[in-house]
């Protein structure tokens, strides 16, 4: 009687193990899906659009031609400032994990400051005078560094835009567009497919303008000098895959 009861028991004990074994074990978690496969760097090369937007600093004055008494000579510096939106076009070319490019942008821009120098308001009761931009614009190249997702690099190259300056009532002013240089440097993350976010920095130099018309007033001519510090981020979809 013993034997079977061990018989059984046995036997009762190898039907749980085969139950068991016939259970599926449950799948594992699929790893999540990457772009970037840490087994294959990414690939800055090819084309690229994108829009930027930022923020400008920076500084002007006036200067008379001649030490004119009406003027002292000089308004002295002031502050400019405004911000900035527009568009990007580029290209890059890799070698290992160097990155060669160029760029070009233009943006529109609030750029302003003015004086409230004694000359100013002589002319015009409460006038200031004012230097102006309402667009920049860049052609640059880039040279970088990429840490597979992570691009470092600096850039510089040709700068475009107009400076405005006039006494500020009657807001009459002389424009004119000027070409000057412009460096900088910046940092941009590949953070999906075809798609990247940067941010930068860019001293901008536009050299000067004459403001020779009745808008600056008698004491004329005024050389009339731009130079910005500018800090944008932006966004670039790349054709093609990284």
């Amino acid at each position: 009687m013993k034997r079977m009861l061990v018989v059984g028991a046995l036997m009762f004990a190898g039907v749980e193990v085969v139950l068991a074994a016939d259970i599926a074990t449950p799948p594992s978690p699929a790893p999540p899906s990457s772009y970037f496969p840490t087994t294959a760097p990414i690939n800055w090369g090819g084309f690229y659009i994108g829009v930027n937007s930022g923020y400008g600093f920076g500084t002007s004055n006036w200067t008379a031609a001649a030490a004119s008494p009406a003027a002292g000579g000089t308004i002295g510096s002031f502050n400019t400032s405004g911000l900035l939106v527009g568009g990007t076009l580029g290209l890059n070319l890799q070698a290992n994990a160097f990155v060669f490019g160029v760029e070009t942008d233009g943006d529109w821009t609030n750029l302003n400051g003015s004086s409230s120098n004694g000359y100013c308001s002589s002319v015009t009761a409460n006038a200031t005078c004012e230097t102006k931009s309402d667009w920049l614009s860049t052609a640059r190249i880039r040279i970088g560094y990429a840490f597979n997702q992570i691009l470092v690099y600096g850039t510089g190259g040709i700068a475009f835009g107009d400076i405005q300056s006039g006494l500020n009532p009657p807001a009459t002013f002389d424009s004119s567009i000027n070409v000057g240089w412009t460096a900088g440097a910046g940092i941009e993350y590949a953070f999906a497919q075809n798609w990247s976010a940067k941010i930068e920095y860019l001293y901008i130099n536009l050299g000067s303008v004459s403001c020779t018309s009745a808008n600056c007033g008698p004491a004329v001519p005024f050389t009339v000098p731009l130079t910005e510090s500018v800090v944008r981020a932006g966004v670039n979809f790349k054709f093609g895959p990284w």
